[in-house]
């Protein structure tokens, strides 16, 4: 019987030191949250130092003792998922939000460039109605010609412009295609298109102006747009 009892008593310091081994886990995770790590270890480790008066347990309650050491250890591993969990959704929360403030400012950044396009637009839009205001005069000089072209034709587009007015008709706009009919400075087959301009297009090159810079714009894109498919084909 008292070679029992001294089994008995080792068994029971077992259970008491891996009670404390699963207090000082859920005191190291718990400590972390808020701060105590220093006093929660100092717990455990009198509750490990304490197995004389666990050991005084009577053997019919050691069942008892092993079920709260297993307890206390599952507790410590959900407490330690759930901090692995939180901050798993930090990060993720911290991810979203970067890439949130990204697409906010690729957002903005679109939205000032559509400003400036539809600004852009109205500029040359104002500005190709002044050439209406231009006085009809009996003939035209490349020079002049030249001049209200660039009024109205942004000036990242006005190479491009040019090259095809210089291969179309030089900038003469009553140049006629004998074979054809094209007519103007960009050359209008039929030469009655011009016509949705203004009805001098015959003899004015500000109408003819108007219509051409509409024509490679809604047709193309933009000037630059049209000379790559000219030189592409010789033709637009």
């Amino acid at each position: 019987m008292l070679e029992g009892n001294r089994v008995s008593r080792i068994s029971v310091r077992g259970f008491a030191v891996a009670s404390a081994t699963a207090v000082t886990a859920v005191g190291s995770v718990v400590g972390v949250a808020s701060g105590s790590t220093a006093q929660t270890t100092d717990d455990a480790e009198a509750v490990a130092n304490d197995t004389t008066l666990l050991a005084d347990i009577p053997v019919g309650q050691q069942a008892q003792v092993q079920t709260a050491s297993l307890t206390a250890q599952a507790d410590a591993q959900a407490i330690a998922a759930d901090a692995s969990a939180r901050k798993d959704a930090e990060a993720t929360a911290r991810k979203k939000a970067a890439q949130d403030a990204i697409d906010k400012q690729k957002a903005a950044e679109k939205a000032e460039q559509d400003r400036k396009d539809k600004e852009e637009a109205e500029n040359k839009a104002e500005a190709a109605g002044d050439l209406g205001d231009v006085p009809v005069q009996s003939s035209y000089a490349i020079a002049e010609i030249q001049a209200m072209a660039k009024a109205v034709v942004a000036s990242d587009q006005w190479t491009c412009f040019s090259n095809i007015v210089n291969h179309e008709s030089t900038w003469n706009y009553q140049a006629v295609n004998p074979s054809s009919g094209a007519y103007g400075l960009f050359q209008a087959l039929p030469a009655g298109k011009y016509a949705s301009a203004g009805s001098d297009w015959r003899t004015n090159p500000a109408t003819q102006i108007k219509w051409g810079l509409n024509y490679m714009e809604s047709r193309y894109g933009s000037p630059c747009e049209a000379w790559g498919f000219w030189q592409a084909n010789h033709w637009y």
